[in-house]
């Protein structure tokens, strides 16, 4: 329900915003590992994965990998696998937004996904912490990837209901709808007008910044719509019942784990860095 959905947000935005711009960076990547362990449970569970102690051989496997990443992970090898990642995003994307044909309910472990969604919830996790590291402005901008995924969210939200029609990805995801994400996109570009005002861009110019904020919201619906994918093929409404209004923890960072990679990588290309 959406008063639900509004006082989940009203607790936690609040707390995410304080994290990150007064937390020190390896706090912050303690507290946002354990967020991403608890979404590596839901992700077992997706890929039908519910043996407790195979559940929790995959949470040990995706934290044994935090901690690799966090100690000898160089920005060039990052820069790899956010490379991969982004290509690997817009392809499923694009493949998810051109489905024409139901999903089918799938029984058994999937362990293709669990290898994908580990290095999902890894790479995303760890163009996070990087970003957040990356110079004086790197809070800012890590407030910035957040604030581009939450403003493009809340618009799709609201034009699709407003305007939706025409569905957007109807085999995936029946609920999203193109004006949905002509909103998304419209709060994208709000947003990064917002972030170049305040002189924040760095050596990017508005065009590039632009450019970014609606490459990242794209592949945000994307992360969605993947989402959206497995849990119509493991026959669940939601990846879990955490948040109240927003199911799972899965279901509330499903859009940053596609979009973080591709942002962090992006920021770089266009001078946000700079």
């Amino acid at each position: 329900m959406l008063w639900q959905r509004l006082i989940t947000a009203l607790v936690l935005v609040p707390l995410v915003v304080v994290g990150i711009l007064y937390l020190d960076t390896g706090v912050l990547a303690a507290v946002i590992g354990v967020i991403v362990l608890l979404a590596a449970y839901e992700m077992a569970r997706l890929a039908n994965l519910h043996n407790r102690i195979a559940q929790g051989g995959f949470i040990l496997a995706v934290a044994l990998t935090q901690w690799l990443a966090w100690r000898y992970l160089q920005p060039d090898h990052l820069g790899f696998f956010q490379w991969a990642m982004a290509v690997w995003w817009v392809f499923m994307t694009l493949a998810l937004l051109s489905r024409r044909s139901q999903l089918p309910r799938v029984h058994g472990s999937r362990p293709g996904i669990l290898i994908v969604g580990g290095l999902v919830l890894v790479t995303a996790w760890s163009s996070i912490v990087a970003l957040h590291a990356s110079g004086e402005r790197g809070p800012i901008l890590m407030l910035f990837l957040f604030v581009l995924i939450w403003v493009a969210d809340s618009g799709a939200y609201f034009a699709g209901r407003a305007f939706g029609r025409r569905k957007l990805s109807p085999f995936v995801s029946p609920g999203k709808t193109w004006a949905g994400a002509g909103g998304a996109a419209a709060g994208a570009v709000v947003t990064a007008m917002f972030l170049a005002a305040g002189g924040a861009a760095g050596a990017a110019s508005l065009a590039g910044l632009i450019g970014l904020s609606l490459l990242v919201t794209a592949v945000s619906i994307g992360g969605d719509l993947w989402e959206s994918r497995l849990k119509r093929e493991a026959g669940v409404k939601d990846s879990g019942n955490l948040l109240p209004g927003h199911g799972g923890v899965l279901d509330r960072i499903d859009s940053l784990l596609a979009a973080a990679p591709v942002f962090a990588l992006g920021a770089g290309l266009v001078g946000l860095l700079a």
